[in-house]
């Protein structure tokens, strides 16, 4: 996320004790790090990005209510929240479960760009697109049809690995992510006829009725927070036959919660619920984690879909 957001002057004085109190806390020392980015804030109220360390800090040590109120002073002070402030709250049960910022989404992937792979793949073990491939030619295989399509939309795109991972089986895909420097890296593959740059669902909106055979989501519901108009525009745009396969994080829970890693995590219930709402056909659902957390796997289903 971005280091620093200033909405006033910019104050020398509080920014000095912004990146003083970060050193503190790279090193551990949470109370001086707190108290520093407090006079920081009293210096330059607007200070959004000292407001958030703050509640982070505050978090770390326990004091539950203070921190709820950094996070709010952090997203009053940039209304566009490019921090994920409210994700924050929401996690806390401060605030109820709601849709990510834009900005927010848009700022965590434009600056992930350059070392997304390296970082997603390497650092937590993703393996989202080969567990979706996998899980699509299983489904195939049992319905003895061939797992090969004439078009394919890839929500939440990102560089691309999804259609790496599907492109001998796919004629022509179409790559729809928020974030524009994820889209220049897909179109450096060459894997992809149309890439757009929109939301995923006025984005799978434009498509036209009946034009795919084939909706792939690796690693992108967990920014969704309400599936139901995702699967709503994905059961519009498949034909008949049709597949539909992502993966989610998921909870023991109920419903959907925003969880330590700012990304949601939707039930299995609610997930079976979600796709039959759509009127798709669930044919398959599996416990499988499509990252790691921590160096431990991340509790997450696989979906695959079919339109009756």
């Amino acid at each position: 996320m971005p280091a620093r957001l200033f909405l006033t002057s910019g104050d020398l004085v509080a920014d000095r004790r912004f990146e003083f109190a970060r050193d503190l806390q790279l090193k551990g020392d949470l109370p001086a790090a707190a108290e520093l980015l407090e006079q920081a804030v009293e210096i330059a109220p607007k200070f959004a990005s000292a407001w958030f360390a703050l509640g982070e800090i505050r978090r770390q040590l326990g004091r539950e209510e203070a921190a709820i109120a950094a996070f709010r002073a952090a997203r009053d002070a940039d209304p566009e929240d490019r921090h994920g402030a409210g994700l924050r709250l929401m996690h806390l049960g401060a605030e109820a479960v709601a849709s990510m910022p834009p900005a927010y989404v848009r700022t965590l992937f434009d600056q992930y760009a350059p070392r997304f792979e390296a970082a997603l793949v390497g650092d937590l073990g993703y393996r989202g697109p080969a567990l979706l491939f996998k899980a699509v030619l299983s489904v195939r295989a049992a319905a003895r049809k061939p797992a090969f399509f004439k078009r394919a939309i890839d929500l939440g795109c990102g560089t691309g690995l999804v259609a790496g991972a599907f492109a001998k089986n796919v004629d022509r895909f179409i790559g729809i992510d928020l974030s524009p420097r994820m889209i220049e890296k897909a179109r450096a593959t060459g894997h992809y006829a149309e890439l757009e740059v929109d939301d995923m669902v006025r984005g799978i909106r434009s498509k036209p009725e009946a034009s795919a055979e084939l909706v792939l989501a690796a690693d992108a519901m967990i920014y969704v927070a309400d599936l139901a108009p995702v699967l709503a525009e994905a059961s519009r745009v498949l034909v008949a036959g049709g597949v539909l396969a992502f993966t989610t994080e998921t909870h023991d829970g109920e419903d959907v919660i925003v969880g330590e890693g700012l990304r949601y995590a939707h039930s299995e219930a609610y997930v079976r619920a979600a796709v039959a709402a759509a009127g798709l056909t669930l044919v398959q659902l599996e416990d499988l984690s499509a990252r790691n957390e921590d160096n431990i796997p991340a509790p997450g289903l696989v979906a695959v879909a079919i339109k009756p």
